[in-house]
């Protein structure tokens, strides 16, 4: 059997073909695949993707030797997760997970611990003693505090409080406002459409100027940093004692966070990839040895 290792995220999805022994056959990569913002795109990301692997290695969709693992973000509305399964995959066998489990999965080679992913969203993943436990992630608007789509939302706002004079300019503000060609219309415009990938895309501005001291922009990481806290702390409750930070904006939030937290920060083992083709494998052991115990009687 091969392995197929999806991690279908908020901006992007990545696959990854393997054998059995881990060998890699052929990778790739295309657009967002969030279920939230419609299955007709997720499932092309993921059929990109795998078919970039696919052509890496001399198959086709046609090879019934595939057991995949889709690791996608929004997998949590019961509603969804059915027409996800219901979904007529070309492959043998289909494993549909949520993109934060198998970061957790991956973060810890498939043992206990957490993991709390800073990019486009923000969630926190707990798996103990074989149970998993889910804090945040429920979405950008209504959740996902700490994000790169929040952090983005809350500049822009701070961009309309200085336009209107509320608060002073900073360098990051005027940045963003340039982005926009100085019209506050153009911002309201854009806010009307934009998805959580769109105002991610503003996150990088604030987090290299907080390193240069911008008022606004280290106000805005200290925020952002509280809401990660907050996860944290809850997943440390739960009797977490390793936990990794995951995700595009781990690196430039992990300074301003608690000492509580760092107290139990472990670099990461692997990722969401490495995690969905060890849940992969673990299914096509089992199938193996069904097949093994099949043919012995």
């Amino acid at each position: 059997m091969l392995l197929l290792g999806v991690d279908g995220g908020g901006t992007t999805c990545r696959a990854r073909l393997t054998d059995c022994e881990g060998a890699i056959l052929g990778e790739g990569v295309a657009g967002p695949a969030n279920i939230r913002f419609g299955l007709h795109e997720s499932f092309s990301a993921v059929l990109v993707a795998a078919g970039q692997c696919l052509e890496q290695a001399g198959l086709s969709f046609g090879d019934r030797r595939i057991v995949a693992c889709l690791a996608l973000a929004g997998v949590s509305d019961p509603i969804d997760v059915a027409a996800v399964r219901s979904y007529a995959y070309p492959f043998f066998e289909v494993i549909i997970t949520s993109d934060a489990r198998s970061a957790c999965v991956g973060a810890h080679a498939g043992e206990d611990g957490a993991i709390i992913i800073v990019g486009t969203g923000s969630v926190g993943w707990a798996i103990i003693a074989g149970r998993d436990f889910r804090v945040g992630g429920w979405g950008f608007p209504v959740s996902d505090e700490g994000s790169g789509a929040w952090l983005g939302c809350e500049a822009v706002r701070r961009v309309l409080w200085a336009r209107d004079g509320l608060i002073g300019w900073t360098s990051s503000l005027r940045r963003i406002f340039e982005r926009f060609g100085s019209d506050p219309h153009a911002i309201v415009r854009w806010t009307s459409t934009a998805r959580p990938r769109d105002f991610g895309t503003l996150a990088p501005i604030i987090a290299e100027a907080a390193l240069q001291d911008d008022p606004v922009a280290r106000e805005l990481m200290l925020l952002a940093a509280q809401h990660i806290n907050l996860i944290a702390a809850r997943l440390i409750g739960l009797g977490v004692s390793r936990l990794s930070l995951m995700g595009g904006l781990a690196t430039e939030i992990a300074p301003f966070l608690s000492d509580q937290a760092k107290s139990v920060l472990v670099r990461p083992a692997g990722d969401a990839l490495s995690g969905a083709l060890r849940l992969a494998r673990l299914v096509a052991q089992r199938l193996m040895m069904k097949a093994h115990s099949a043919t012995a009687t």
